[in-house]
């Protein structure tokens, strides 16, 4: 009953805090240790995902080439679908971040996350070592889905996200330190993993008032991997966690008939509030 209680509440938060936004990045926000058997933390907090390289300037190419253009639709050349596919795939913004984690048999932990732009389920294992079993390795596997709700602005015309859906899959491998009665908890490693996006045409009637640019389809592949950071402080049942993601992104797919590819970074900031019982 506890966690049927535990779930319910997350999942009340993170309606609540889905306000806020649909877009962000994906982070772990928790260390290498897993929970005792049958412990639960939730947490809540935010998320930032902000890109550079190759996936900036061609997000921003895009939106200078639709602001020039008067014709009403949606560019098919090469420079638009590359913004396309990261405004799709990647998603840069601010975003909410809600968790529920429970301890398993055997050093297992399984996760339930939304984000914001998704949501995440995952299983890991941790591996002790060290004095006081002070040190872990954790292995984990995640599966994921894309998506976005009414709420999302469209960032480009003709790239409707709240038609967007996806699906994918990431591997996290962290080492982490835990201090004597957990005042504090550091974590490192690295992660990788792989996304499919897709926006559909639209098949609807034609209507007598068209309002905008129609979206148009989208699909693509996103591979990324890089490094994770994070450190948490508190007291008992309270912690206060903090993490940066740095990422290398690659975008391939098409856009409006046309196909591009895209190779970028992402680096993602986020803090959450645990709570443990």
């Amino acid at each position: 009953m506890r966690a049927v209680r535990t779930l319910l509440a997350t999942a009340a938060v993170s309606s609540a805090l889905g306000l806020l936004g649909c877009a962000g990045g994906a982070p772990l926000l928790h260390p290498a240790k897993t929970l005792p058997k049958g412990e639960l933390r939730v947490a809540a907090g935010m998320s930032a995902n902000a890109i550079a390289g190759g996936a900036s300037s061609s997000l921003t190419a895009a939106r200078n080439e639709a602001a020039s253009d008067v014709s009403g639709t949606a560019p098919t050349d090469a420079t638009y679908t590359k913004g396309a596919l990261v405004a799709a795939a990647i998603g840069p913004g601010i975003a909410p971040y809600v968790s529920a984690r429970v301890g398993m048999p055997y050093q297992f932990e399984g996760g339930l996350t939304y984000t914001g732009r998704g949501i995440r389920a995952d299983l890991r294992r941790a591996f002790y070592f060290g004095a006081d079993r002070a040190w872990a390795v954790s292995v984990g596997v995640g599966g994921s889905a894309a998506l976005y709700g009414r709420l999302q602005s469209t960032t480009l015309p003709g790239v409707d996200l709240s038609d967007l859906r996806g699906w994918g899959a990431d591997v996290p491998l962290l080492v982490g330190y835990e201090s004597t009665g957990g005042l504090y908890m550091l974590w490192f490693g690295v992660r990788g993993g792989w996304e499919h996006d897709e926006i559909e045409d639209l098949t609807s009637e034609p209507k007598t008032v068209t309002l905008g640019v129609p979206p148009v389809g989208l699909s693509g592949d996103k591979y990324w991997g890089g490094g994770v950071l994070g450190i948490a402080t508190g007291f008992r049942h309270l912690h206060v966690a903090l993490e940066l993601d740095a990422n290398v992104i690659y975008v391939t797919g098409q856009f409006n008939g046309t196909s591009a590819s895209v190779t970028g970074a992402a680096i993602t900031p986020a803090t959450a509030l645990w709570w443990e019982f």
